[in-house]
């Protein structure tokens, strides 16, 4: 995919997210208020912190396709796994103030909430789980970790909407009935929501900041890799190889062996080929290439 065509449809994810959240912040905030739902206010807050993390991955974006320069030689790939970041420390901001915000509710007298926040619920539910969808696809094609961050924003929002709706309608129901205990089943399902938010940042968060670490690719990821370097015509033998993720691209150090009694020029030839399959071929941005002689009783050439 050309660079340019993927930053213009993470960008447009990005603002989808930020105009999207606005609106339902807005629907959830209002009818929350108006229908005295605790749990839907804090589903609404909820919707406001994704409003955020949106924005954080919409800077993200415009940041990770600067190209290289003297001071980031890797290229900025990595701000949107620093956006990811900040998208799971709002949620775990969020995650705890619903949860003290559900708490302290059974310390006040409380009444039922209205049905009219079924109703709201119901739509974020739907609204939500369309985002998400759209946002996780867009994610994984244009291998973005901000974008599936953000979509599973959107998921932990469906999650926090049916704990909400559960909630809403067993304390709608309590009401009519008059069966008072049960009006509580609203903040409980706030309480629900907040460890919901709690459990999912957490998880986003601990792999945002694994990618952001330079960890190389596991095994079972650079087979591809390996065998386009040794098909390369003079390469010998493979001593070394270190790919890391640098956000949506990949760099790779490698040593190979070459014919030791070949010329520095075709030794210099041969790790160029290297590269420029592996670039052309792959997500790889940019290969550092080391060359070693062959040595044929060690398989290899020193390292």
């Amino acid at each position: 995919m050309d660079q340019n065509d993927r930053f213009r449809q993470g960008e447009f994810a990005a603002w989808v997210g930020i105009i999207g959240n606005l609106i339902l912040a807005i629907i959830k905030g209002s009818v929350g208020f108006l229908s005295n739902s605790r749990a839907l206010i804090a589903d609404a807050v909820h919707s406001a912190s994704d409003v955020a993390g949106s924005f954080a991955v919409l800077l993200g974006l415009r940041a990770a396709k600067l190209p290289p320069d003297r001071d980031h030689p890797y290229g900025h790939g990595k701000a949107e796994s620093i956006a990811a970041i900040i998208v799971a420390v709002l949620l775990f901001v969020v995650g705890l103030e619903i949860g003290y915000s559900s708490i302290e509710a059974f310390f006040h007298p409380i009444n039922a909430p209205k049905i009219w926040a079924v109703y709201a619920v119901i739509f974020s539910i739907i609204a939500k789980e369309i985002m998400f969808q759209y946002k996780f696809r867009l994610g994984k094609r244009i291998n973005s970790d901000a974008i599936i961050n953000n979509a599973y924003e959107h998921r932990s929002d469906v999650y926090s909407s049916i704990a909400a709706l559960i909630g809403i309608g067993a304390a709608v129901l309590g009401g009519k009935l008059n069966i008072g205990w049960l009006e509580y089943a609203d903040p409980i399902a706030g309480l629900v929501v907040s460890l919901l938010v709690l459990h999912i940042s957490w998880k986003l968060g601990a792999e945002s900041i694994h990618n952001t670490l330079d960890h190389v690719l596991h095994e079972e990821d650079t087979i591809e890799l390996k065998e386009i370097v040794r098909n390369v015509p003079g390469v010998m033998n493979l001593d070394e190889f270190f790919a890391r993720e640098h956000g949506y691209y990949v760099i790779i150090d490698i040593k190979v062996a070459v014919n030791p009694t070949i010329s520095v020029q075709e030794g210099h030839d041969i790790g160029k080929e290297v590269k420029n399959r592996l670039v052309e071929q792959t997500n790889v941005r940019d290969v550092f290439v080391h060359i070693n002689p062959y040595q044929a009783e060690k398989g290899g050439g020193d390292l």
